[in-house]
């Protein structure tokens, strides 16, 4: 998608969900904001609009990083005032710093996030942030303040997001401009209450979750500062606009609490390392800054880690392997460690051990994700796609929204030559992609295909139904 086009996404999406501008007073929460678009509303537009979004942009699929983010992210959930903990997430394949929240509980993160926050108590201000904005519902009050932004109005306004995004050009543009223009002035000042607000239910939540708040201030004062002369400043800054007042108000209230909380992780480092070298754009250049680390710092595990990670990038396996050796023999358990290493003996085809390391893992931490991940990758490269389909199929129990898996399941159901299931497969994948015309089509391949299995041909009918049923709601949405 072109650069320009994701912008504009970005930057709509976060007027639809205010974006953070000058302090101001705050407004006080009614139950007039129900009156105007309720929660399920909310959350049918969130997750109609999530649909759409996945078939537009590029994304991130690393277990690791999505694992991370979806339990950080919940953590901080049971601490914030948000009452609808339901949330649902999605990982932008871009290098600029950014994160939003949506109506319905929609977090969406770039990896770019992990580049510029230096420290998971960075990372984590950004987070509590954004929840504030979910808790505090500030998009059903932005509605309640311009009453002729109603839904209508909004399913415009995301049908150009869309347009734009999928590269409709002028066409998408003119949607989101001719949606926005008349309201603009009145967002703004809405925003600048919402934001202070945001930033004071963020804080209170960093520190009842054991961050340090001053974590909050101390990104924004260092991001004002190093992008202040930019011609190009990260999306972050385009769509929240940082000013010395709002980083000084931030910091006044962060100071209020006491001086301790955690402020850094090995477990962020690692995910923090593993972007750093996804966006690393000349080759090698990864290996010499953490061979460089090390040199001055030979006990930083996350830069032994990335030396690992960056020696297996360019091939060089048995490299590889032994700097992995230190970090595995301290940490014998660690599942960053375990599953680079599970990685390593696959790429060398040495399937025998990366099954005898992953053994006694899953037998420890049966329900982690990235581990179950890691065994239906080597199920099939094992060629036992019954076994991996079993594997797959446990995950979709707590992973039902996540198109990653309905794809991979799709891929085993077709190698083990479960047909029916091949199509259902395929019919989640492109619901949650927002291709409903292909998931009716699939869903109605699998339905014939259940021939006499009167019971597995109800069960397929009924989704079928369900199917038509969103296809029809997203459409009047999008009128």
């Amino acid at each position: 998608m072109p650069s320009h086009a994701k912008a504009a996404l970005l930057f709509v999406l976060l007027l639809v969900y205010p974006a953070a501008l000058l302090a101001g007073d705050l407004p006080s929460l009614g139950d007039a904001s129900s009156g105007i678009v309720s929660p399920q509303q909310e959350r049918q537009l969130g997750h109609a609009w999530l649909s759409l979004l996945r078939g537009q942009v590029k994304q991130l699929h690393d277990s690791l990083l999505k694992d991370f983010v979806e339990s950080s992210v919940y953590r901080l959930a049971e601490t914030s005032a948000l009452q609808d903990r339901r949330l649902s997430f999605i990982f932008i394949d871009s290098p600029q710093l950014n994160a939003f929240a949506a109506p319905g509980g929609l977090v969406g993160v770039n990896g770019g996030i992990f580049i510029t926050a230096q420290t998971e108590a960075e990372y984590a201000s950004v987070m509590a942030h954004e929840l504030a904005h979910l808790s505090q519902r500030h998009f059903a009050r932005r509605l309640q303040a311009e009453q002729r932004m109603q839904i209508p109005m909004l399913a415009a306004l995301l049908a150009g997001v869309v347009a734009a995004a999928a590269g409709a050009g002028d066409l998408g543009m003119a949607t989101i401009v001719s949606s926005q223009a008349a309201a603009f002035q009145e967002q703004m000042r809405f925003s600048r209450q919402n934001e202070q607000e945001a930033d004071r239910f963020g804080l209170l939540n960093l520190e009842r979750a054991g961050y340090d708040p001053r974590a909050m201030p101390a990104m924004f004062g260092r991001l004002l500062r190093q992008y202040r002369y930019a011609s190009r400043p990260p999306e972050f800054l385009l769509t929240h606009p940082l000013t010395e007042n709002r980083i000084a108000d931030t910091l006044s209230r962060a100071e209020q609490y006491p001086p301790q909380g955690k402020q850094d992780s090995l477990a962020y480092q690692l995910v923090r390392t593993r972007m750093q070298l996804y966006y690393e754009e000349t080759p090698g250049i990864s290996l010499k800054r953490f061979t460089a680390t090390l040199s001055e710092q030979p006990d930083n595990q996350a830069a032994r880690y990335g030396l690992a990670l960056s020696l297996a990038k360019n091939q060089q396996i048995e490299e590889a392997s032994k700097a992995l050796a230190p970090l595995l023999q301290q940490q014998p358990e660690n599942i960053a460690f375990n599953l680079a290493q599970i990685e390593l003996d696959m790429a060398a085809n040495r399937l025998d051990m990366a099954e005898k390391r992953l053994t006694p893992l899953l037998a420890s931490f049966p329900d982690n994700y990235p581990l179950k991940q890691a065994q239906a990758d080597l199920l099939l490269k094992q060629q036992k796609p019954a076994l991996a389909e079993k594997v797959l199929d446990e995950l979709l129990k707590t992973r039902s929204n996540d198109p990653d898996i309905w794809y991979q399941s799709a891929e085993a159901h077709g190698l083990a030559g479960n047909i029916s299931a091949l199509h259902q497969a395929r019919a989640e994948y492109f619901a949650l992609t927002g291709d409903y015309q292909q998931a009716l089509e699939q869903i109605e391949l699998a339905k014939r295909r259940a021939g006499t299995n009167f019971l597995l041909a109800s069960r397929i009918e009924a989704r079928q139904n369900e199917l038509r049923e969103l296809q029809k709601t997203v459409k009047e949405m999008m009128r």
